[in-house]
């Protein structure tokens, strides 16, 4: 199991932002902050022992090439409007919401590039009808 990772983003601030409203339909706040860092967290039962968060961002020259982040999604609506918000929030198209059938017959994923290039994703393993 990861515990956490990080990527550095060339603004911080506009990074911050663009995280806290692309993540916030899958659960996730800005846990902790320090001076050019922030680390976010999804609130999971049983898994709020780290105070700082497993998804951070640190200010500096961005990775090459990109790396490419999966969220989990509870539901197909969560990786809608993750989608959605990112968009909104400045992100960019790189694979609207659907079923990807060539990763396995339940794959449903949304794609956008982060304000750095990121591919940064929200995808959700379940059948249609299956709860969160």
């Amino acid at each position: 199991m990861i515990d956490h990772t990080g990527i550095r983003v060339s603004s911080f601030e506009r990074s911050k932002a663009f995280y806290q409203k692309a993540l916030a339909p899958l659960g996730y706040r800005l846990q902790l902050e320090f001076k050019q860092t922030a680390g976010f967290r999804a609130a999971v039962a049983g898994k709020t022992d780290d105070p700082g968060g497993d998804f951070w961002i640190t200010g500096g020259e961005p990775f090459t090439p990109r790396s490419h982040i999966a969220f989990r999604a509870g539901n197909r609506d969560e990786v809608n409007a993750f989608y959605t918000a990112a968009i909104a929030a400045g992100g960019r198209d790189n694979g609207a919401p659907e079923v990807c059938s060539s990763y396995h017959a339940h794959y449903y994923a949304g794609f956008v590039h982060d304000p750095d290039g990121y591919n940064i994703e929200a995808v959700c393993h379940k059948k249609p009808l299956e709860a969160s």
